[in-house]
């Protein structure tokens, strides 16, 4: 049984929509400056990372795009990683089942690659991918008609994304000590 660490209240949806960094239509140009390990948000992002030759280090999907199933083929294509993890993980939350599998896949990689398949919905796992990826490595979530937004991992990151899940109806210490560990 997962425990909700964080749950997004409803007066909150407006925040999450700026994205937290650059936005890419073409996944050629994003991989040409985003920094390892990447750590791929989204059916869709991780589908065109994959389409464009390089696999993710560590990819969050859970079968959806805009809320409906996606295409079988994106699925089908989503194949090849070192490690599958099954996580539960609600719409609007983030669960300690999720935040374990993402400290776990975060220190295997880059060595290691590992695909974390979520039962529920994976929309707030940007922001503790932020906070669990190393200095220097980039998170990529999908901005919904406009692209994919690479976000740097650097302090400024980390403090707005930390801020966010404060914010949030959040146990932030707990949430902090599982990617920590």
């Amino acid at each position: 049984m997962s425990t909700i660490l964080a749950k997004l209240p409803t007066a909150m949806r407006e925040d999450l929509k700026e994205p937290l960094g650059e936005i890419y239509t073409d996944p050629e140009k994003l991989l040409a400056v985003a920094g390892e390990p990447i750590i791929a948000v989204g059916d869709m992002v991780t589908y065109h990372i994959l389409e464009a030759n390089h696999r993710p280090d560590v990819a969050i999907i859970d079968g959806k795009t805009k809320r409906e199933r996606v295409d079988p083929k994106v699925l089908d294509t989503i194949e090849g990683f070192d490690e599958r993890i099954e996580v539960v993980n609600p719409q609007s939350t983030i669960t300690d089942d999720l935040l374990e599998a993402l400290a776990v896949a975060v220190r295997q990689s880059p060595v290691h690659s590992t695909v974390i398949v979520v039962d529920g919905e994976e929309d707030l796992a940007s922001l503790p991918a932020v906070l669990a990826a190393p200095e220097g490595g980039s998170v990529v979530y999908g901005q919904p008609n406009e692209g994919m937004v690479l976000v740097p991992i650097n302090d400024a990151t980390r403090e707005r994304c930390r801020t966010l899940i404060e914010r949030m109806q959040s146990d932030p210490e707990r949430i902090d000590e599982i990617l920590s560990s």
